[in-house]
């Protein structure tokens, strides 16, 4: 397990310690929603108009250093909000971005993959789909093959952090490949933008959709898409949704400076302090940094306790880690996370169809200490449940030995 870059030396970081939460609150150990800084909760108790022009220049600020993040300077590629969840945002690049007669290749290696299948069924839009199950990122070569077979195929979509498993894809070498064979690469970077450095222009990213509870650690309330200006422009009837459609959206706030419809006022204010906190830390850099601190420390403690992680350590996001429950028969994953829970932590049940196992997250605002307190906290819940060691079953074992072969 690596960190990202270390943020650049000297940068003055104007935010609050890494104290507990406000009010007695828990931690949010989850993908999201999480836990955010009380400066960003704040922001949210002035109103704003929707028309007004200072609301406006917030919209106009936010959509402009989400472009940046991505690594464009605004030439090439438009930042579009979509009010909703990060799911909304998906379905909307979805629908949007791949014409009416499309083909997409999917790249599934967990729930969110599965998603997208399910949502272009749901768009009849045609499809085929690469299943890694949830332990393997798909790979270049296969990807290659695939494309090279079927040259009907003229998208490829991919999840950037699969957090149903905690396995951080290889986007870069996907989309490489994805570019040599001239299709168009759709990335849901929802649990990774923000903490992952990314260079949409460079990858050939025709769109990435991500989300304001995440890794810029803002609240839930909108997502957005960071997309190609032309093929926005292009996309014009593509959608198969009046409030969905990327295109209208993106063609308004060109226009008007406005969103289309009623916007999450408040949500955005506290996206933007969100924003200004991301940028004192250090950026991409500096976040990503702290998040995968994070992760090592609660690696290491964890497998202290005899916690086997799902996934090698090559493939761990410093995003959200997933753990198999143990074998012993005291263990009952409700009893350990109410007892968790008790402690001021909130975890997350796992999304797997094959084995047993829970989440817990990397991100929000915590650092290395809280990871310390959480692993403190499951050794504590363990003894109370009369757990002795939290060594998974071998079956959990071979299950993951057999599938990684």
């Amino acid at each position: 397990m690596t960190a990202n870059p270390k943020p650049e030396a000297g940068l003055e970081v104007e935010i609050e310690a890494f104290g507990p939460p406000v009010g007695g609150e828990p931690y949010l150990l989850t993908p999201g929603p999480l836990t955010t800084a009380y400066s960003v909760k704040q922001a949210m108790l002035r109103d704003h108009g929707s028309w007004d022009a200072d609301f406006l220049a917030m919209t106009a600020d936010m959509r402009r250093q989400l472009v940046s993040l991505a690594g464009d300077d605004g030439s090439n590629y438009a930042c579009v909000p979509m009010q909703g969840s990060g799911t909304f945002a998906v379905e909307a690049m979805l629908g949007t971005m791949t014409p009416r007669d499309s083909r997409t290749l999917v790249l599934v290696n967990g729930a969110y993959g599965k998603r997208i299948t399910e949502t272009l069924r749901c768009l009849g839009r045609d499809h085929v789909v690469l299943d890694k199950g949830d332990y393997l990122p798909p790979r270049g070569t296969e990807v290659a093959d695939l494309l090279s077979a079927d040259p009907a195929i003229s998208h490829v979509a991919l999840v950037h952090c699969e957090t149903s498993s905690g396995i951080l894809n290889p986007v870069a070498e996907i989309a490489e490949v994805v570019k040599a064979h001239g299709r168009k690469f759709l990335l849901d970077s929802m649990s990774a933008f923000g903490a992952i450095n990314l260079d949409i222009g460079a990858l050939g990213i025709e769109a990435l959709a991500s989300s304001a509870n995440k890794c810029i650690e803002g609240v839930p309330g909108f997502g957005f898409v960071i997309a190609r200006k032309d093929s926005l422009v292009a996309a014009k009837g593509n959608a198969h949704s009046l409030s969905l459609d990327l295109a209208a959206q993106y063609d308004y706030m060109e226009k008007t400076g406005q969103w289309r419809f009623t916007p999450p006022t408040h949500v955005l204010a506290a996206f933007l302090e969100a924003l200004r906190i991301h940028t004192a830390e250090g950026g991409i850099a500096g976040r990503g940094a702290r998040y995968a601190n994070n992760r090592d420390t609660l690696v290491a403690g964890m497998r202290e306790l005899g916690f086997e992680t799902l996934l090698s350590n090559e493939w761990l996001s410093p995003i959200i880690v997933t753990f198999f429950n143990p074998a012993d028969p005291k263990f009952r994953f409700d009893a350990f996370y109410e007892r968790m829970k008790e402690k001021g932590f909130i975890i997350y049940p796992g999304k797997l169809t094959v084995v047993d196992s829970f989440r817990i997250g990397c991100i929000g605002r915590m650092d290395a200490s809280v990871m310390r307190r959480v692993v403190e906290a499951a050794r504590a819940s363990l003894a109370e449940l009369g757990v002795e060691h939290a060594t998974p079953p071998e079956s959990a074992l071979a299950e993951r030995a057999k599938l990684a072969a």
